[in-house]
């Protein structure tokens, strides 16, 4: 169902809009970045969002009970409000695709469009582009850490309210995992809903055996038991034996534990143990109680035997970075036929913006098809062999390459207003994200202490950025 998120945005929007009509500035047309920047361990990002992002622009309307509550403020001007009354996006879009790897500094998204419609949609952008692809990283680093064991998104009863818990559901799966517990996102988005059952199933039965025999009787196929409810190895995981003993004596084909408390890298090990000796070498372990890409690395190094991993909280919440610190900057004015870059210019290096109307490429070595850097240009800038790649700030550091091969990432999603982008089905975005994260050498996906990918300014947009940089108004060329 289509929803109407037009006022989703900063109250300042409005008011400069209001601003822009008044001092005949809403015939500029601008250009506006979205990217992110460097921010902890989280030296990449995976893209997220970018459907939500289509369906906002697509519905932006001002519906007569938004205007009626807008002129109820006393603050707008009646043309303003009759400009407001047959509002519609009419610019330009581009943006990488969703599962696309990208680095900081690098533009997500790109509005070309009149100054005062690209100013409204800035913070709705944010907040979902944000968001999504905040939650598809962080999946993504802890579906790296497993080494190919399966991920459940398991974190809706402590996301921050019920669009976290859905669209968070949504972009999990972008980053790598399989399934979700969450019934509403996996109907809306085509996701595998997984779950077992809780303590209080167990807790409900006058014995712990009597809990497993029943649930076992009611899902014979797909039969997960829960055994840390009183003692894991002591009483929980021989009576799961001892229930898949008679479901293999009928016909079926137990699936496994899981473990939800206590040290899971011993108890895993002495669980696969008792499992194997009994002849359960095919039960899988699940486990689940805070995990993380960090707990993930150390139960591996303690040589946890687990198959696969139920991710709330931790996930849900990417608790130990709750933002992804996207940004929205002004990069070009366009006035009577005129284009005038525009950049932010700050002390601090990374808050400085890169002027110009612009594309990036990735750059890959052609022996090996691998990524080498990416090259963020001036749009329509001619790249050519051999190339030079030239740190942005570090200017000795040079790379010449003869053999490779570009790809542009950003593409156009839309025209004129017009919608000219067919978003893909969740299982194809999580697929190509998989594809082109393969495409990186393991020492820039490492968790600790990564190797920094190089990303790189073209000749000409770096001339431009030093040719604003050296002008008094930092704002002309």
């Amino acid at each position: 169902m289509p929803r109407n998120l037009t006022l989703l945005t900063d109250y300042y929007q409005l008011t400069m809009m209001n601003g822009y009509l008044k001092s005949g500035r809403d015939r500029d047309i601008a250009v506006f970045d979205m990217f992110f920047r460097p921010k902890g361990q989280m030296t990449y990002a995976v893209s997220a969002g970018l459907e939500q992002a289509v369906d906002y622009i697509k519905n932006l309307r001002f519906s007569a009970d938004d205007l009626g509550y807008l002129k109820g403020l006393g603050t707008f001007s009646a043309e303003f409000l009759a400009y407001l009354k047959d509002f519609s996006f009419s610019g330009d879009i581009y943006a990488v695709r969703e599962g696309e790897i990208v680095f900081p500094g690098e533009p997500i998204l790109i509005v070309r469009a009149p100054l005062i419609e690209a100013q409204l949609i800035e913070t709705a952008l944010l907040n979902i582009i944000n968001h999504q692809t905040l939650i598809a990283t962080k999946a993504s680093r802890v579906v790296t850490a497993t080494g190919g064991g399966r991920v459940t998104e398991f974190g809706l009863r402590r996301a921050q309210g019920p669009d976290a818990g859905i669209y968070g559901a949504r972009a999990s799966v972008i980053g790598g995992a399989s399934s979700t517990s969450n019934v509403l996102a996996a109907q809306r988005f085509g996701i595998p809903p997984k779950g077992t059952h809780s303590h209080s199933w167990v807790l409900s039965f006058d014995t712990e055996l009597q809990a497993f025999e029943a649930f076992a009787d009611s899902y014979p196929d797909n039969c997960l038991l829960l055994v840390d409810t009183y003692d894991t190895l002591k009483s929980g995981v021989p009576h799961a034996i001892e229930v898949f003993k008679k479901l293999r004596s009928k016909g079926h084909k137990p699936f496994g534990i899981r473990l939800d408390s206590g040290d899971l890298a011993y108890l895993s090990k002495k669980a696969r143990q008792m499992l194997d000796e009994a002849g359960f070498s095919e039960a899988k372990i699940f486990v689940s109680n805070e995990i993380d890409e960090e707990l993930v690395d150390a139960l591996n190094t303690q040589g946890a035997r687990i198959d696969l991993y139920g991710v709330g909280t931790k996930l849900i919440t990417s608790e130990n970075m709750p933002s992804l610190g996207g940004v929205y900057k002004l990069s070009q004015i366009e006035r009577d036929g005129k284009s005038i870059p525009r950049m932010k210019v700050s002390d601090s290096l990374e808050k400085m913006t890169n002027p110009g109307f612009k594309t990036f490429y990735r750059v890959y070595d052609k022996t090996n098809r691998m990524a080498f850097a990416d090259l963020i240009a001036l749009r329509g800038e001619k790249i050519g062999k051999p190339l030079t790649l030239t740190h942005e700030t570090e200017r000795w550091k040079r790379t010449v390459l003869e053999d490779y091969e570009l790809e542009e990432k950003p593409v156009k999603i839309f025209d004129k207003g017009k919608l000219v982008y067919d978003c893909p089905p969740l299982d194809e975005i999580s697929a190509y994200r998989a594809a082109q994260l393969g495409r990186f050498w393991d020492e820039y996906k490492r968790l600790k202490n990564p190797h920094i990918y190089k990303v790189d300014l073209s000749d000409g947009l770096y001339q431009l950025k030093q040719i604003l940089l050296n002008n008094a108004d930092h704002g002309r060329v």
